[in-house]
């Protein structure tokens, strides 16, 4: 009877901890496409404060602005604005550029026209229809961190 129990007790604790789900693939999409920007969060943190937060939604205008990951790692912006007068959006010149993103750390190098962006960019979420770019914006007081938070929606299929 003791043999039993025991036999019965291993194959609950063999049951019990064989079906572990924590090693799970996740599966990184690729950047590659158009995004569309959405919204905008800037997080401003001075030393020994708490973090102040911005939303900024942007504008149906602002919202026809696109950015462009292409296979051949380079890319292009077309930013829109809000009308200056009249009731027409406002599009502002292309912005080529290149860029490297590397997986592993998640950084995003930008180049406009080979003139490295100062802006240290990481990816955050990258899925199949979201992506947020976390860039640093260096300000002149070292005690003060800024950081924008840009959501993108992904606006063209998967390649």
């Amino acid at each position: 009877m003791k043999k039993l129990a025991l036999l019965f007790f291993g194959l609950s604790l063999l049951v019990t901890t064989g079906c572990n789900n924590s090693n799970e693939i996740v599966i990184e999409e690729p950047i590659i496409g158009f995004w569309q920007p959405q919204k905008e969060v800037v997080t401003t943190v001075e030393v020994g404060e708490q973090p102040i937060s911005d939303v900024i939604t942007y504008t149906d205008c602002q919202k026809q602005s696109r950015w462009w990951f292409s296979t051949e790692i380079t890319g292009k912006r077309i930013d829109v604005e809000d009308p200056i007068t009249g009731t027409a959006c406002n599009i502002l010149p292309d912005k080529n550029f290149t860029y490297s993103y590397d997986k592993s750390s998640k950084a995003l190098q930008m180049k406009y026209q080979g003139v490295v962006a100062p802006e240290n960019t990481k990816v955050v979420t990258l899925d199949a229809t979201t992506l947020n770019l976390s860039i640093r914006v260096e300000t002149e007081d070292p005690t003060i961190y800024k950081t924008r938070t840009i959501t993108f929606k992904r606006v063209s299929p998967k390649p």
